[in-house]
């Protein structure tokens, strides 16, 4: 059995992940890492939180979403015991810019549980938005407080481990939403002129790819997975 290490975006709370783990169906073993609701914790902090979900001395995949990518490339630089593939969905190793200004400004004017859902779907889910994953983001973002939500928002302004990317010798895969309005291909172009090995993606959806279109990243995060554990493919 596959072992995948779930790291949330931006909400922390995993409960997003429902979805696509059902999608990968028995060959997975998921580990989902979830956030404390802590301003106080910035991206070395929530790294060692990430870090204490890892198996002991076990093959695994780390697969960080949005947010998560910083922790993700941190810890693969490290190269811990058993980690033999980095999937990065949506994600960026430095300061997406075009990221901020409208999430910052939203969290200004309304705090999560308030903010128009019309405005969120737009961003997040864009042409894929439905009844259900509405209700699934309003869900996990009932969880989390604003001040961690806009900490957050300050520690991606900030943070950059570019320089650990050339430290991962490990196979990447990184899943491209196309229709993304958040982390454009900008993000992915900068991981790439880093590592060139970086295997790139694109499926067709929003950037909460992993809620809007489950079935077709599971299909390709097992392909990957099989191949870093040397699984041949089924045909």
């Amino acid at each position: 059995m596959i072992k995948l290490v779930l790291l949330p975006g931006m909400d922390g709370t995993g409960l997003l992940f429902a979805d696509f783990i059902s999608a990968l169906g028995l060959e997975f073993e998921t580990h989902v890492v979830t956030y404390p609701d802590a301003p106080s914790l910035g991206y070395k902090e929530l790294e060692l939180v990430a870090r204490s979900f890892l198996p002991d001395n076990q093959p695994f995949v780390l697969l960080a979403e949005s947010f998560s990518g910083p922790i993700a490339i941190s810890i693969s630089a490290s190269k811990p015991r058993g980690l033999i593939g980095l999937i990065l969905c949506c994600s960026f190793a430095r300061n997406p810019r075009f990221l901020l200004a409208g999430i910052e400004t939203l969290l200004k004017l309304f705090p999560p549980k308030l903010a128009p859902m019309g405005i969120l779907s737009k961003y997040l889910l864009g042409r894929s938005s439905s009844n259900h994953l509405r209700v699934a983001l309003e869900e996990a973002l009932a969880t989390i407080s604003s001040n961690t939500l806009r900490a957050r928002v300050k520690a991606v302004a900030a943070i950059d481990v570019s320089a650990k990317l050339i430290q991962i010798q490990i196979p990447i895969l990184y899943l491209r939403a196309i229709d993304d309005f958040l982390v454009t291909h900008v993000a992915s172009d900068h991981i790439l002129e880093i590592a060139p090995h970086v295997r790139v993606v694109d499926l067709e959806g929003p950037h909460l790819l992993l809620q809007a279109s489950p079935h077709l990243a599971a299909r390709v995060v097992t392909d990957f997975s099989r191949s870093a554990l040397k699984i041949p493919n089924e045909s």
